[in-house]
C-alpha cells in the first residue's frame, strides 16, 4: 500500500510532539465524520483512512511506546464505529471531543513557542 503522506511517514511526523499528532488524526477523523453525515462513505472512508494511516505512524513512534495500550484502542473504536457494529457506543461528538481537546492543546503549544520565540 502507498503511503497517503509519504512526508510525515519518512520521519517528519516524529517531529511532531504527540497532541500535534493527534490533533492532525483528529482533522482526517473530523472530515470522515462529516462524510458520514452527508452520506458519502467513499469520501467518509478515504477520510478515515488517512486518519488511521497518522494513527498507524504514531503508534509506530518510539516516543510512544508507553502510549501504545490508548493509541491501539483509539483505532480499534475507530473502526468500530465507522466499519464494525459500534459495540463501544461511539457517536460522533464523543470523537468530536476527544480528538478536540488535542486540537485546543496543539493549538495552545502553538501559541506558546510563538510567544517565546518572540520574546
Amino acid at each position: 500500500m502507498t503511503s497517503m503522506h509519504a512526508d510525515l511517514a519518512a520521519g517528519r511526523w516524529q517531529t511532531f510532539s504527540l497532541i500535534e499528532q493527534l490533533a492532525n488524526v483528529g482533522s482526517e477523523i473530523e472530515r470522515a465524520l462529516k462524510w458520514a453525515a452527508k452520506g458519502d462513505t467513499e469520501h467518509r472512508d478515504r477520510a478515515l483512512e488517512r486518519g488511521l494511516e497518522l494513527l498507524g505512524l504514531s503508534i509506530a513512534d518510539p516516543r510512544h511506546q508507553g502510549r501504545l495500550r490508548e493509541l491501539t484502542r483509539v483505532r480499534e473504536a475507530l473502526l468500530d464505529y465507522f466499519w464494525g457494529d459500534n459495540e463501544f457506543g461511539s457517536d460522533p461528538q464523543a470523537w468530536r471531543r476527544y480528538f478536540g481537546a488535542f486540537g485546543m492543546a496543539a493549538a495552545l503549544e502553538r501559541e506558546r513557542a510563538s510567544i517565546t520565540r518572540g520574546a
